[in-house]
């Protein structure tokens, strides 16, 4: 093994220190999840071997030829990309946690998978504040409707809300966004969500996370930062 992702995943972790400490919280909030996408095996065993546990993926399938190949290496899985209904219960039975739900229909048909497999996936609510068209999550409007719906199902665990907003040009264009998740996760609170329900913030990325978590994130997810530039696609 090379040795960079080692050394990169060092680098992210001071710097997500760092952070925490300028926003006087603690480095053990804030959860570090790589994003392993269109990266081997090899490079996930690399982070594995310097203490990384927690890994995402965008694709179901990549992600399922993952966690079958490292099944043996007790890491958590995030599904973090866009997940379609007729996936969910692929996914439910896969990943420990689900950021990308975003429907009434598809909390029910992870539910019924889970229960199923008897399985409890823990899942946040993507949330699309900038409707942008290449990004997926549920209006603001219809938030609190799947809110409940995740919060009556019998093999779910409700954690919390997660944004992927406009790719900034600076780093401090990402603020207002996660500001906007945060009072809309603060409002919920106050309309009668329980507060644990919705503990976690799954926002930023290799650009913008020391914003991220000066706003209060607890999740970061970051892939580049770790495992360096993604390989090209095929021509």
């Amino acid at each position: 093994m090379s040795g960079h992702v080692a050394a990169n995943l060092a680098s992210v972790r001071r710097a997500v220190a760092e952070a925490a400490h300028a926003a006087r919280r603690d480095p053990a909030d804030v959860r570090i999840v790589a994003v392993s996408k269109t990266f081997g095996a090899a490079d996930v065993r690399e982070a594995i071997a310097a203490g990384q546990r927690d890994f995402g993926e965008n694709r179901v399938q990549e992600g399922l030829d993952k966690v079958a190949g490292l099944a043996d290496m007790g890491v958590e899985w995030h599904l973090i990309g866009h997940l379609q209904s007729n996936k969910a219960a692929k996914a439910a039975r896969a990943f420990q946690w689900i950021h990308s739900v975003d429907s009434r229909e598809l909390v029910g048909r992870l539910d019924r998978a889970a229960a199923d497999a008897g399985v409890r996936p823990q899942v946040l609510v993507q949330v699309d504040l900038a409707h942008e068209a290449t990004k997926s999550g549920a209006d603001a409007a219809i938030v609190p409707d799947i809110v409940q719906a995740a919060l009556d199902s019998r093999a779910l665990e409700l954690r919390g809300l997660m944004i992927v907003p406009p790719l900034p040009i600076d780093p401090e264009d990402s603020r207002s966004w996660f500001r906007q998740i945060r009072d809309l996760r603060d409002r919920l609170i106050a309309l009668g969500t329980p507060a644990p329900r919705l503990a976690q913030l799954s926002m930023g990325m290799s650009h913008d996370f020391p914003i991220a978590i000066a706003e209060g994130a607890t999740i970061v997810r970051v892939g580049t930062a770790i495992f360096g530039r993604r390989p090209d696609p095929p021509a």
